[in-house]
């Protein structure tokens, strides 16, 4: 389980606080505030993974122009735009830079919360992905350079013996390399082994 970290960046010491608050009451979460955008990303390289909660009208960088900057430097964190009455338009070029989602002032508690539970659900689902990706980098890692030449020959749809004329060896090796390999990567099956193959990054996917 990922650390619940919201930063909650405007320039409204009462809404801060009472973001805290409820937060607090709430539980679950690491809080921290700033006053300004600037002094958000600032800090971002110290910074954990988490939600920010951003106001859209500060002094200085406003909320839409702390998020463009935010999506060039770091992908780690999901933004949740903080709007007044009659933003709506803003909010919306707000989410086609990133946000995803706005909640316009004074803020309903249940819809904060819910907007919160949404951004970290999609941080642990990329962090998921991040890991099972490195899971499978790490297993193709483990192969030798022959059982990576039999599994591309296996991912190319190939017979053992075409696999075997290719690289010029027996087709008895080849069910060998083919054993040794599945077995380091923990699969069972030849569409287990193409799957972390892909997921590796072991062939190129190119868009169609």
């Amino acid at each position: 389980m990922i650390s619940r970290n919201i930063y909650i960046v405007d320039d409204d010491d009462a809404l801060r606080q009472s973001v805290e608050v409820l937060l607090d009451v709430a539980g679950g979460f690491v809080t921290r505030s700033f006053a300004s955008g600037e002094a958000f990303l600032d800090q971002l390289p110290h910074l954990e993974t988490g939600c920010v909660l951003l106001d859209l009208n500060m002094p200085g960088l406003n909320g839409l122009e702390v998020l463009r900057q935010l999506q060039q430097l770091d992908d780690r964190f999901e933004t949740i735009l903080l709007t007044g009455q009659g933003d709506i338009g803003v909010a919306v070029e707000a989410m086609k830079s990133g946000a995803i989602d706005f909640i316009e002032k004074p803020y309903d508690n249940r819809m904060l919360l819910n907007a919160l539970s949404n951004g970290f659900a999609r941080i642990e689902d990329r962090e998921k992905e991040a890991s099972a990706i490195q899971q499978a980098r790490d297993g193709i890692e483990r192969l030798t350079p022959r059982e990576k030449d039999v599994l591309l020959g296996l991912i190319d749809g190939k017979a053992n013996k075409i696999i075997a004329f290719e690289l010029d060896i027996s087709p008895r090796t080849v069910e060998i390399y083919r054993a040794n390999l599945m077995d380091k990567l923990g699969v069972r099956s030849v569409a287990e082994a193409v799957r972390i193959a892909f997921a590796a990054g072991l062939v190129p996917v190119f868009p169609r």
